[in-house]
This record gives C-alpha cells, sequence and structure tokens, in this order.
C-alpha cells in the first residue's frame, strides 16, 4: 500500500473545497464567468504558495482568504481601469462641429453658381460626377484642353472667393 503524502491530502482537500468556493464567490460576483475566474485564480495560487500553508490550520479558511483577497485586488484594479475612454467624445483633442460644416457647403454652393456657366458645367461633369475629361469635352462640344483649362482656372476661381 501507498500512503498518500501531505501535499497529495492537501489537494484532495481543496478538491473537495471546489463547490464551497465557488458558493463563496457567487456571494462576491453575479457574473458567472467571474466567479470560475475567481475559483481558478484562487486555486491557483494555493497551489503555487501550498509551502506557506502551516498543517494544523484550517484549509478552508486559508483558502477563502486567498479568494477574498483576489477578489479585492481584482475589485480595486477594475475600480481604476477606466473602460470606453477612447469612445469618449471628451477625450478627443477636437470634434468637429457640423454646423461649420454647413456654413461651408453653403459658402461653396455660393461660389460655385459664381462661376461662368462654362466652368460649371466643366467643374460639375469633371468633380462633381467624377467623369473623364474626354466624356466632359463630348458633352460640352469642345476639345479636352478646353475642359482642362476651364476646371484649372474654375478651381483658381473657388480657392479665392473661399479663402
Amino acid at each position: 500500500m501507498t500512503s498518500i503524502s501531505g501535499n497529495d491530502r492537501i489537494r484532495d482537500e481543496m478538491v473537495a473545497l471546489i463547490p464551497a468556493l465557488r458558493s463563496f464567490a457567487r456571494r462576491l460576483d453575479r457574473s458567472p464567468s467571474n466567479v470560475d475566474d475567481l475559483v481558478q485564480e484562487t486555486l491557483t495560487r494555493a497551489l503555487a504558495n501550498l509551502d506557506k500553508f502551516q498543517e494544523g490550520t484550517s484549509l478552508k479558511s486559508w483558502m477563502f482568504t486567498i479568494l477574498r483577497n483576489t477578489f479585492c485586488t481584482k475589485f480595486g484594479l477594475a475600480k481604476r481601469e477606466t473602460v470606453g475612454l477612447d469612445d469618449c467624445a471628451s477625450a478627443r483633442p477636437t470634434v468637429n462641429a457640423p454646423q461649420e460644416w454647413s456654413v461651408r457647403a453653403t459658402e461653396f454652393h455660393r461660389a460655385f453658381l459664381d462661376l461662368p456657366e462654362h466652368y460649371r458645367d466643366a467643374v460639375d461633369i469633371i468633380l462633381l460626377q467624377g467623369q473623364s475629361y474626354e466624356v466632359a469635352a463630348e458633352r460640352c462640344g469642345c476639345p479636352v484642353g478646353t475642359i482642362k483649362s476651364r476646371v484649372n482656372r474654375a478651381r483658381a476661381q473657388l480657392s479665392a472667393q473661399l479663402n
């Protein structure tokens, strides 16, 4: 017959205490996954520090103390944790003002309407509709170079009016 060593006996007692540890952990945290994590962390710490357990004292009390201390440590860390800080508008260096874009769009529309009609047509086809210079030249009935020149002059005029 083989005799059970002291550490093996303590490990067997630890396994027998798991339901009691889970029950105690549920009183501290209602989340089942947090309870599982807390019990697992308690068992890991107890096994790692088994040499510090004093024979003749209550293993249950020792493990409940480890569980409580583990919970308090995790609770303290969670309290200092800033969840969702990256999503918070107050953490952003600047927040775009939608009313500014509305004003800029109105200014652009006025400046666009001030362009000569042939410039407006060229800008509309090339920049707003995204067509090629060849398509624009065909629609306007002029050479491609003329369309490029009209778009360039329209850009310069818009830039001067908007700055």
